[in-house]
């Protein structure tokens, strides 16, 4: 009997060492570090690699994230300097840099962020209205940045960048708003219109100018080529008439012929007979009469 219980024993003793041994062996992943304590106090931070722990007297305390990571809070209720209640989502980007101060400086620190978020928040949204609060999304980010990684250096843990997702005002500022931004479109686009209108009467009143000026010169430049041509004519009947040698019994005559045409027409007419002309109507009258 002791012979079989010999060889038991041993396999429990060889069993026994190899787990001991399979849990003095640590390998940590590169993005990772693990929080040893020895015999209950701090003892050392192992980072990527292959690391031994003494069986009985080591114990790891914390495995720790070393990557930048994201957190969302839920939306909060915060008041502007107006007394307006908007609600505000906001995004945390964090990184763990101090393992061990991370472990026993705060119990939780994601809870530790989250509360110093809101309590930041509503310090720096308590200072500015609505309008700044909607417009100011920069300067409130980089306020949040700055009082959120001082808070948390003492941690161990570096805030990289802080972001607002959404600032949501109630639904009646929402409604007036829209109602703001709609007569503001309206009225862009009443003075669109109203350029147009006066840009084309502009355009229409300048080809208006430009063809009048142009009808103007061409009627000056046919009086001017009517009365080129009349002088023409004139100084003709004048040469033919001087070349002709005529006497003033043909004048006279010719004169006579003339007289029905100027009586044409109903306006009224207004004779004027010069002294020649009946002097030359006495000598044709005298032409005709028979010779005693």
């Amino acid at each position: 009997m002791d012979i079989s219980i010999g060889p038991f024993v041993a396999g429990l003793l060889l069993i026994l060492v190899v787990v001991i041994l399979a849990k003095s062996v640590q390998i940590v992943p590169q993005p990772r570090a693990l929080v040893i304590e020895r015999l209950g106090r701090f003892h050392t931070v192992m980072y990527g690699g292959l690391h031994v722990l003494i069986p009985f007297f080591d114990r790891i305390a914390a495995r720790v994230d070393l990557r930048e990571q994201v957190t969302s809070f839920p939306p909060q209720p915060v008041i502007t300097a107006d007394n307006v209640v908007v609600s505000i989502d906001s995004v945390i980007y964090y990184q763990v840099t101090d393992p061990m101060h991370a472990t026993y400086e705060i119990a939780n620190f994601i809870q530790a962020i989250e509360q110093l978020t809101v309590t930041t928040l509503r310090n720096v949204i308590g200072s500015l209205d609505l309008e700044q609060t909607l417009t100011s999304r920069d300067s409130i980010n980089t306020q949040l940045r700055g009082v959120l990684d001082e808070a948390t250096g003492r941690w161990g843990i570096r805030v990289n960048r802080v972001e607002l997702k959404a600032i949501d005002p109630p639904p009646s500022i929402q409604q007036a708003m829209e109602q703001q931004l709609r007569a503001e479109r309206d009225k862009r686009a009443a003075i669109l219109t109203a350029e147009g209108v006066r840009q084309s009467q502009i355009l229409q009143a300048e080809g208006e100018k430009q063809s009048a000026i142009l009808k103007a010169e061409g009627q000056a430049q046919a009086a001017v080529t009517r009365a080129r041509g009349q002088a023409e004519a004139i100084g003709t009947v004048f040469q033919s008439i001087h070349e002709g040698n005529p006497t003033p019994d043909l004048l006279s005559y010719q004169y006579l012929q003339m007289l029905p045409e100027l009586a044409k027409g109903d306006s009224s007419k207004v004779w004027v007979v010069p002294t020649e002309l009946t002097a030359a109507l006495d000598s044709i009258a005298k032409g005709f009469k028979p010779n005693k």
